[in-house]
Order: C-alpha cells, then sequence, then structure tokens
C-alpha cells in the first residue's frame, strides 16, 4: 500500500464515530501522540473533532528510548506517559482523549487516574486508515457484545476445544471480564475502535491445560500466520512447554525468552471476537508495519488466547503475544458460544 494521506473519507468515518461516543460542540477534546505516531491518523481525529464543533488541543510526547532485547509490539500498554505529570494533569481535565499512541491507554499504568478524573478515552488503534472506513459501524453490535458478557459473566468455567488438539479450561471466578463494543460509554469510561470483542483476564492460578495453533491461526506480534503447529502445555497459568518442528515454534520460545522472567510465560486474557465485519484474511493484505492486529482480534468467532501482563493476576511484563485461533469450541458451563469458529446463533447478526 501507498503511504496513507487525510482524506475527506477517513475524516467523514472518523467524525460519524466520534459522535456515536457522544462528542459534541461544548467538549474540550485532546489528540494524544506521540512522536512516533501515525499522522495520518493525528490530522484525522484532529479535523473530525474539529468538523463536529468541539475544542481540540494536541498533547504530543516524546516515544520512550527503546529498553528490551527485542522489539515490543501490540500490547495496549504505552510507556509514552510513563512520569508525565503535567500531561496527565491535563489529560484529566478534558471531556474526551482521543489516544492516537503507538500502543495505546488501555492497559498503561496512568489509565485509572485519566479515567477517575471523568475523562472519556477512545483509543484508535494504531492501524491503516483504510480499516476504519472498511469495517463499517454496526448498531447491533453493542447489543451482541453485551449479551455475551454476560453469559460470560454468569459462568464459572470456560472450556475451549479444537480438533487441532487445543483442550483448555479457564475457571472464572475472580476474572474480569469486558466487552469491546468501540464506544465510549459515558464518563470515566474508554473503548478501543474498532471493537467487537468479549474477554477475561483470569484471577492466578485458574488457567491449565492445552493450545495449539494450527495453520492459519495468527500471531499478532509478529503479523504472522502459523504454518506449522504450536502446542503449548500450560500448567498453573503458565506456558512450561512449547512444542513443533516449525519456525513458529522456535520463533515462540525465543522471544519470550528474550525478556528472562517467568511473566512473559503467563495466560493474560482469554476470549472471543464478536464483529462480522472484521477479516481474517486482513493481514495478508498489509505490510507488516501497516497493522497492529485489531481487525484480527475481532474476527468473529475466533479464540483470543493471550500471554503475558495480567495485572488483575499481579503480574507484569512486556513480553506478550495475542494468538487469534480459528475453528475452536468454546462452552462456558453448559452453554457453547462458538462452535468450531462460527458465533452460535443468539450471537451472530440478524440474532432476534
Amino acid at each position: 500500500m501507498t503511504e496513507p494521506v487525510v482524506q475527506w473519507r477517513y475524516v467523514r468515518s472518523f467524525a460519524d464515530h466520534l459522535a456515536r461516543c457522544a462528542l459534541h460542540a461544548a467538549e474540550t477534546v485532546v489528540v494524544l501522540s506521540e512522536t512516533d505516531s501515525r499522522p495520518v491518523l493525528v490530522d484525522t481525529a484532529r479535523l473530525a473533532a474539529q468538523s463536529l464543533g468541539a475544542s481540540v488541543f494536541d498533547v504530543c510526547v516524546a516515544t520512550p528510548a527503546q529498553t528490551h532485547a527485542v522489539p515490543v509490539r501490540s500490547t495496549g500498554a504505552s510507556q509514552a506517559l510513563v512520569g508525565n505529570r503535567a500531561v496527565i494533569a491535563a489529560l484529566r481535565e478534558t471531556d474526551l482523549v482521543i489516544d492516537c499512541t503507538v500502543e495505546g491507554l488501555l492497559h498503561a499504568p496512568e489509565l485509572g487516574d485519566i479515567l477517575g478524573a471523568g475523562t472519556r478515552v477512545l483509543m484508535v488503534s494504531n492501524e491503516h486508515p483504510d480499516l476504519f472506513e472498511r469495517i463499517r459501524w454496526d448498531d447491533d453490535l453493542p447489543r451482541r457484545v453485551g449479551l455475551a458478557l454476560d453469559h460470560l459473566r454468569a459462568a464459572r468455567t470456560m472450556h475451549v476445544t479444537s480438533d487441532a488438539g487445543t483442550d483448555l479450561t479457564i475457571d472464572l471466578p475472580g476474572a474480569v471480564t469486558a466487552g469491546s463494543t468501540g464506544l465510549t460509554d459515558g464518563r470515566g469510561s474508554i473503548a478501543h475502535w474498532p471493537g467487537g470483542l468479549v474477554i477475561a483476564f483470569p484471577a492466578a492460578h485458574t488457567v491449565a491445560g492445552r493450545v495449539v495453533l494450527a495453520p492459519g491461526d495468527l500471531n499478532l506480534t509478529f503479523n504472522r500466520y502459523v504454518e506449522s503447529a504450536v502446542a503449548l502445555t500450560i500448567d498453573d497459568d503458565h506456558i512450561v512447554d512449547i512444542a513443533g518442528s516449525g519456525v513458529d515454534a522456535a520463533l515462540f520460545g525465543s522471544y519470550l525468552d528474550a525478556f528472562g522472567e517467568g511473566a512473559a510465560y503467563a495466560t493474560s486474557h482469554v476470549g472471543w471476537g464478536m464483529n462480522p465485519a472484521a477479516r481474517w484474511e486482513s493481514t495478508a493484505l498489509y505490510e507488516r508495519r501497516e497493522t497492529w492486529g485489531t481487525e484480527a482480534r475481532a474476527f468473529a468467532g475466533n479464540f483470543l488466547y493471550s500471554t503475558g501482563a495480567n495485572e488483575h493476576a499481579g503480574r507484569f511484563t512486556a513480553g506478550h503475544f495475542d494468538l487469534p485461533m480459528r475453528d475452536c469450541t468454546i462452552t462456558l458451563d453448559d452453554r457453547t458460544v462458538v462452535v468450531r469458529g462460527a458465533l452460535v446463533a443468539e450471537l451472530a447478526p440478524g440474532a432476534p
């Protein structure tokens, strides 16, 4: 793809979504970016907010230095605000933050302070801008995500299986759960756009079994389709064995080992995609630096297994994999929500 530039159609897509997040002319907006942010996203967000009559300001911080032995990407935990009390104070004083940082504030330590002031945050995923117009808004998505989240919160156990050999059990009591619709929902709320995902951050000592990444599954840290099977044995939340004869297994183990800490091998979160407009094959159509994998996390019926930090289980690390998997069956107690990679009827578009 060519390097994108600001275009009216991008501005219109952003403005439409900001309106859905209840942005109006009386509000103050900060477009938060860093020196490595995509200029087209920053400029498009600013123009879109201005087109709705909001008072818009830019806050741009320096991208912090790389401190790890390997590149860190797609964590949702930007480090751009670390120790910057002045910027955090400014964000607390605004109505809406449009988050265009590279990694996003979703898991950043400073987020709670910002949301606690009543500021709402829309995290614009670090994607090529055509994704935001291509994944068209679905008015029924929030209802379906809400229903899926209700099922997740009512369950005590998630069980995930696949013909490839996955057989994973997650005990859900004590888990922190969330549903991503892409919309902010009142004061002190956060959303990432595009949305369409239901997830749980399990409590400590609740995850065990086997996860088998099959050809065609995705490793979003590498922005790579798995080409040879990788079998992960999980005990007490942690990966204790990585098996596979191909380069995928070798890369997997080598990357996690580079962080030199057990938390990199731990379970971060689990969940499933809910957005039928998101496409599994889209990763093949972008250069690796053009996409951060949000669409792959959200495509309908995928099982998302993630490794790394889980603050709710007391584990912190920069090592992180998001692994959307196809063709899995997900059961919550006795209720099946995904059958071999397809949402059950009540969670799919067109459900009554």
